[in-house]
């Protein structure tokens, strides 16, 4: 095994179970192990590399990464989304919903996706995707296939083929109901649970699994409890959108007398393994007028509210706030949940809406958030050799290029980065002991012709809009310009 060591300005170790930083730090691996953080290695290494005005991180931890074409865009002024195609119309739930993308477009997109997790410093991905634009569910085949990609291109991954019970349609009316169909969803559970018997630990431990029911207003009862067994069986994590919506908080209030966390409490859903996107809906926050305890039942349980703030600010709404939540002992991970996948911007949008919901510039520091973004990650999936550089850790570590004229001034790398940084400051990346970005590039990706296959892919998709959007509209009465066009073809 080659031993490398990597030496730059500074570098975020790890000591007593705190992040430091070490001014012109070394990093030595061997194989897939941190066997040195510090300044002088006694030893002798293989290969050497000097970054120079960098920073040496550990590679962030995304629970909830975007692994597929991200369709946000298309509701980011396009309102409400009953009227704009991202909810069902009884009429296309009479014809049958179908598959919008083929077998080789969602693996491309997969590969799309985990590519660009990688160049924005993500080195251990929750991958998640739109079940708007499936049949249903996902698959155990689509995801073999991106347990395959995750493998070639040195992504360290947890997957699990996305089920539900049911989903909401709109009717000619604009009345929003409900659809369920139980079977369909608990055979797509048993189809997640061989998937995780499968797949678990393939590529010497590079994939791992969960299971993934699509959120919590498309799932049955039995359905959550068997999942919430599922994982304790097969000790995995699971994930479940929730408390991210007043749609979904008014629903499962109106159709159980409970609060999400009420609910999902009861069912036996919460516990440390429960990953909990995106958990801005809660009793005692902006909007929510139902008195309750759902942070403390949060608290309680052991689960882990995943922070994505900026999806959540562009549609309004944020944690209120990351300082509380922090406070009163909820464990917190970030995730990504949209494009650009760039962990940096989520942290900047991170600090700087906590400052706004505390009305305090010291209720959240640069250190708080880098910490959720890795220590608070690790700690979520049970995996204290992740998130942080210390011997025996993963060698799972990412290089910000901060030698640029853009970064602006530095007094603190941390700071800086989450100030003038972006993920587009990503350099290499190592995950699992491998260079899986070099100069920000990858290996056999010609990520300029991806560009434009996903471009095509979204195209075809979003000319199909009409067919799923109530009483079935123009594709220009959906998605309005800015301003209007002039002249073109």
């Amino acid at each position: 095994m080659i031993r490398t060591l990597l030496t730059a300005r500074w570098v975020v170790g790890h000591q007593a179970g705190h992040h430091v930083l070490l001014q012109n730090g070394q990093v030595v691996f061997e194989g897939d192990r941190i066997v040195f953080v510090g300044h002088v290695f006694p030893g002798e290494v293989q290969q050497r590399r000097d970054y120079g005005t960098a920073l040496i991180a550990p590679g962030f931890i995304d629970l909830d990464a975007l692994g597929d074409l991200d369709t946000t865009i298309l509701g980011f002024d396009n309102h409400p989304a009953w009227q704009k195609g991202r909810v069902w119309p009884q009429t296309y739930m009479d014809r049958g919903p179908v598959e919008m993308y083929t077998p080789a477009e969602l693996e491309f997109q997969k590969r799309y996706g985990f590519a660009q997790l990688l160049r924005n410093g993500i080195t251990t991905a929750v991958p998640i995707a739109s079940l708007f634009y499936r049949a249903w569910g996902e698959t155990p085949d689509e995801f073999a296939g991106a347990a395959d990609i995750a493998a070639e291109l040195g992504l360290r991954v947890y997957l699990g083929p996305a089920y539900r019970t049911g989903n909401l349609v709109v009717q000619p009316g604009g009345t929003i109901t409900e659809f369920y169909d139980e079977p369909r969803g608990l055979a797509g559970l048993d189809a997640a649970e061989a998937f995780c018997r499968a797949h678990e630990g393939r590529a010497g431990g590079l994939v791992r699994t969960m299971l993934a029911p699509d959120r919590v207003e498309s799932c049955t009862e039995t359905l959550l409890r068997r999942t919430a067994a599922a994982a304790e069986a097969l000790d995995v994590p699971l994930r479940l959108h929730c408390c991210q919506s007043r749609m979904e908080y008014d629903r499962v209030v109106a159709r159980t007398g409970q609060s999400p966390p009420e609910w999902l409490a009861g069912l036996g859903l919460l516990s440390p393994r429960a990953l909990l996107p995106h958990g801005t809906w809660v009793s005692g926050s902006r909007g929510v007028g139902r008195p309750g305890r759902d942070l403390e039942i949060l608290r309680d349980t052991g689960g882990t509210i995943v922070h994505c703030p900026i999806v959540s600010a562009r549609g309004g709404r944020a944690l209120d706030s990351f300082a509380k939540y922090r406070r009163m002992g909820i464990r917190i991970g970030m995730g990504t949940d949209t494009w650009p996948p760039d962990m940096v911007a989520n942290l900047q949008a991170g600090a700087m809406l906590c400052r706004v919901m505390e009305g305090d510039p010291g209720a959240a520091s640069a250190a708080d958030l880098f910490d959720a973004a890795t220590i608070g990650g690790a700690d979520a999936l049970n995996r204290p050799d992740l998130g942080r550089l210390q011997p025996g850790a993963a060698a799972d570590i990412v290089v910000f290029d901060f030698s640029h004229d853009r970064i602006g001034q530095v007094i603190d790398p941390v700071q800086t980065l989450l100030v003038g940084g972006s993920g587009r400051d990503v350099r290499d990346v190592v995950v699992n002991g491998r260079f899986s970005v070099v100069d920000g590039h990858i290996h056999g990706m010609d990520m300029q012709a991806a560009h434009v296959q996903a471009q095509t892919q979204f195209n075809r998709m979003m000319a199909r809009y009409p067919e799923r959007t109530l009483a079935h509209p123009k594709l220009e009465t959906i998605f309005r310009p800015s301003y209007p066009v002039v002249g073109g073809p």
